[in-house]
């Protein structure tokens, strides 16, 4: 096997060889070798973050005639064509590597640098005429750069992805409220019986989980739009122009089709990791209304005999290699995983903002970026699978409504007019002989047999002082 070609750079280490059709240069390879963790890289929405930034401070540079604009230009479409995900194979830094990412902005420095000079005919590797720090890096750090692009990418994912998923989810859940609003069923609490409530009604409530995801990832996104560029090293502005940050945020809103303004606090924005921490909890509770309403109505689906057999989930495919005509409901086990793993981020975090917050710098933000972007990828695309492939397709069986006769925790209704103490010896009695509290109670009561087809009538007990009428039936 031959060795590949490689060229020489040379950085303020000393000389290193590069490969010779990298666009990265010696810096990123002394982090490709020394970081061989995982293989794991920052995702294509954060690179897109930090071409952006980069290609918007270019263009700040150039209007604060701090950068030639020929260099500017250059540095410009270079950086767009990084956006456009051209010289992804080129960001070869794993995510475990120095905590402040320093690796990742020097590799997107290079690149950039590299590019522009080719555009403007010169050689990989010649650092001439666009230099990675003194021309792409100009007014920035990485100090600033790397919370602000992870801020940038979480921002942007949420409302182009996240949101979508969970409005679509809402819409779908929305719809089989409707659908199965006239169902009346046995309601649970503490996994025994309880008093009837509507299939629709328990669909309600999960929209209502939906909607206030949405709401909740909105508030997240509030937090993250203050991003921390401008404050260099350590949140003084140390060699950035006092323009420098608000201007690059306005070209950012345009391009990034976000709204983001420069932090009114740069030492609490370098310092922690406080707004992604709070995004990563408003995901955690997403990730947990998924969960419960996943859950819910696997149970609600179990069986398809001995098990609760209220609802019927869509058949996606054959759910056992040895017994035939099982099916799972496996599109709920996915959503399971991927809340788990949306909770693992989350404790990441929690611990990259305790733990790695020193000073005037976090140091873990690279592992807080990639895992905060995977929660928010994976939680729009189950919810969205939910929806699509399992909510579209419930239907629900007779087998809700035949038990509601048959439950115990009818005798609720007639408390108010037998008392409590009365009401319990019918259901315990009723529930001793097999037999319903409608007939244990024209035994033992004076009610006349209106009134107890008043009282004991499911669609009333579902909308408490409404006649059954009114009730929808």
């Amino acid at each position: 096997m031959t060795e590949e070609a490689s060229r020489m750079e040379r950085d303020s280490m000393g000389d290193v060889a590069v490969p010779a059709g990298a666009y990265y240069g010696a810096s990123t390879e002394r982090a490709r070798q020394n970081f061989p963790i995982s293989g794991l890289r920052l995702p294509r929405r954060f690179i897109r973050a930090m071409a952006q930034i980069k290609g918007a401070a270019a263009l700040v540079n150039s209007e604060l005639g701090l950068l030639e604009a020929q260099l500017a230009n250059a540095i410009q479409q270079a950086a767009e064509e990084v956006e456009e995900g051209k010289f992804d194979n080129h960001f070869v830094v794993d995510v475990f590597q120095t905590g402040s990412g320093t690796s990742t902005n020097t590799n997107a420095n290079e690149v950039i640098a590299n590019r522009a000079n080719e555009l403007l005919g010169g050689p990989l590797g010649s650092r001439k005429p666009v230099h990675p720090n003194d021309h792409v890096n100009r007014c920035q750090s990485s100090n600033d750069v790397i919370p602000s692009a992870m801020q940038l990418a979480a921002l942007v994912a949420i409302h182009e992805e996240l949101i979508p998923a969970l409005s679509y989810l809402k819409e779908a859940l929305e719809k089989k409220a409707s659908e199965f609003m006239p169902v009346i069923k046995t309601g649970r609490t503490h996994l025994q019986d309880a008093t009837p409530i509507r299939l629709g009604q328990e669909f309600t409530g999960y929209a209502g989980q939906a909607e206030r995801g949405m709401a909740r990832a909105r508030l997240a996104a509030e937090e993250l739009a203050d991003l921390p560029l401008g404050g260099t090293a350590v949140g003084t502005g140390l060699n950035a122009h006092p323009e420098f940050a608000q201007r690059v945020c306005q070209h950012l809103s345009r391009r990034a089709g976000v709204m983001v303004q420069e932090t009114k606090n740069h030492f609490q924005a370098q310092a922690t990791l406080d707004a992604v921490l709070s995004a990563a909890g408003a995901l955690r509770t997403v990730a947990v209304s998924l969960w419960k309403i996943g859950n819910d109505l696997r149970w609600f689906a179990s069986g398809p005999r001995a098990g609760l057999g209220e609802i019927t989930l869509p058949e996606v495919q054959p759910g056992s290699s040895i017994m035939p005509g099982k099916v799972n409901p496996v599109i709920i086990e996915s959503l399971t995983m991927v809340v788990a793993r949306v909770l693992g981020n989350d404790a990441t975090i929690a611990v990259a903002a305790q733990s790695g917050s020193i000073f005037e710098l976090n140091l873990m933000m690279p592992v807080a970026a990639y895992s905060l972007l995977e929660s928010i990828g994976l939680l729009a695309s189950s919810a969205q699978n939910l929806a699509r492939q399992c909510i579209d397709g419930i239907k629900a069986t007779e087998r809700g409504p035949q038990m509601v006769e048959q439950g115990l925790m009818l005798a609720t209704a007639l408390a108010p007019a037998i008392g409590y103490d009365a009401a319990a010896r019918i259901a315990k009695e009723a529930l001793a002989n097999g037999r319903t509290i409608r007939e244990i109670a024209r035994e033992q009561t004076k009610l006349s047999a209106d009134e107890l087809d008043r009282l004991l009538d499911p669609a009333r007990m579902t909308r408490p002082g409404m006649e059954a009428g009114a009730a929808g039936g």
